[in-house]
């Protein structure tokens, strides 16, 4: 299993710090680069959209990826993911800017983007389903865990760049050309990422599956006729721990460093800060669910968010720096938790012959409504009505999540090559 888990581990390292360091470029510098006939208010709003773009993506690439996936396997799937995501955060290192190529700079950008958003739609059901396909059942929440470890440890790596790139250029030099960087490094992660996914067998439950029942001819179409409701509100439990989450993978930053004036090298540390408990957090909620269960964790994260929602922007608006630690800390506490559950709880809410398709396109759905939409929204409504509102947008959500992760039972118990047929509702007498 640590040899499992740790591959997992470092491909997801991999292809989300190539997917991370899109949205810290977004915060920071894609405005002025490719957006400037926008103004800074117009163009970060729009860069912010091109950050969504990839979450609009990300299902398609769930479908697309996910039917290779539970046809041809995990493993080669996860390498055409790999290499889908290294060769477009590369180019979009190598663009140019508006400045020079004029609408095409921006339009290349966006369709990069698309093809960074179908690689990790691809990417996390695979990478999620290896190590709970492997891991003993009493475990399974830990081992699983590791997959979403790894996009903590990508921002960590996506923000430590940018930091220490910054740090030893000057702003101007950095917007001119020090922000490719972070994307151009890519290809020596790529590399070794590569390499360990080779040194992968196939998935035992995946390669029992075929050779008991066969494959499935269109995961999509058996996903949807036999799982349709458990895809949504599989998403719809996640949805609040994705918007604390990107809220302060991406937002954050830029709010810290344009509206409240914080110091660049600041704003940074404090993400780096940030995701360090984001990583912890989802270790102590993946532990939690292997104690006391997928659902009650989930519970109580859409429990917690919802007054941290009312509260965070007020919070942050004192310009206080020791407020926005705390704001950017606390929203990753919660986000963590949450997403320390959801690689075992999306596996063990699908059948094995579309488990990659469905547990996908559930976390894209979530990707997409929880990480792409509150940036954008933010970006509209604090600018017009105040972080008040916004929060009150974020509360949405954290109840949206609480009344699915009702509606749903509990997992914990499910043995992954047999499900019961009523595979996904809560009854009185059961959890």
């Amino acid at each position: 299993m640590p040899k499992v888990a740790f591959a997992s581990f470092m491909g997801t390292v991999i292809e989300f710090y190539d997917f991370g360091i899109f949205g810290t470029a977004a915060a920071l510098v894609f405005a002025h680069a490719f957006f400037p006939a926008l103004g800074t208010y117009a163009g970060t709003v729009v860069a912010f959209a091109t950050l969504g773009v990839a979450f609009v993506a990300r299902p398609f690439g769930s479908i697309l990826f996910g039917h290779f996936g539970d046809r041809l396997g995990r493993k080669r799937t996860l390498i055409s993911t790999m290499c889908l995501m290294g060769t477009a955060t590369v180019i979009i290192g190598l663009l140019p800017t508006a400045a020079t190529a004029g609408v095409v700079a921006p339009i290349l950008l966006i369709v990069l983007r698309v093809a960074q958003g179908l690689a990790a739609g691809g990417e996390w059901a695979g990478a999620a389903l290896f190590t709970s396909e492997n891991a003993p059942s009493d475990r399974r929440g830990f081992w699983s865990m590791f997959t979403n470890l790894g996009g903590a440890v990508a921002n960590i790596l996506a923000l430590s760049t940018f930091f220490v790139t910054g740090l030893f250029m000057s702003n101007e030099a950095f917007i001119a050309w020090g922000w490719r960087v972070p994307f151009l490094l890519s290809i020596v992660l790529v590399t070794v990422g590569l390499y360990a996914r080779f040194k992968l067998e196939e998935s035992p439950i995946f390669a029992n599956e075929v050779k008991r029942r066969g494959r499935s001819s269109l995961p999509f179409k058996d996903a949807l006729a036999n799982q349709w409701r458990e895809i949504l509100l599989g998403a719809g439990a996640l949805v609040s721990s994705f918007a604390f989450g990107y809220i302060g993978i991406a937002y954050l930053i830029n709010y810290g460093t344009a509206t409240l004036h914080l110091s660049q090298h600041g704003v940074l540390a404090a993400g780096i800060f940030g995701n360090v408990v984001n990583g912890l957090a989802m270790i102590s909620g993946a532990i939690l669910s292997d104690r006391i269960g997928r659902r009650p964790v989930l519970l109580i994260v859409n429990m917690i968010g919802i007054p941290w929602a009312l509260v965070l922007f007020p919070l942050l608006d004192t310009e206080s720096p020791v407020a926005f630690w705390i704001g950017i800390t606390v929203s990753f506490l919660i986000a963590g938790h949450g997403w320390g559950v959801c690689g075992s709880f999306l596996s063990e809410l699908f059948h094995t012959r579309y488990r990659f398709t469905a547990a996908g396109l559930a976390y894209s759905l979530a990707a997409i409504l929880g990480g792409g939409v509150p940036p954008l929204v933010a970006a509209s409504i604090i600018g017009s009505q105040g972080g008040f509102v916004f929060g009150i947008f974020l509360a949405g959500y954290c109840l949206v999540g609480l009344a699915c992760t009702v509606v749903l039972r509990e997992t914990r118990s499910r043995a992954l090559d047999e499900l019961p047929p009523d595979i996904g509702f809560a009854r009185a007498d059961n959890n």
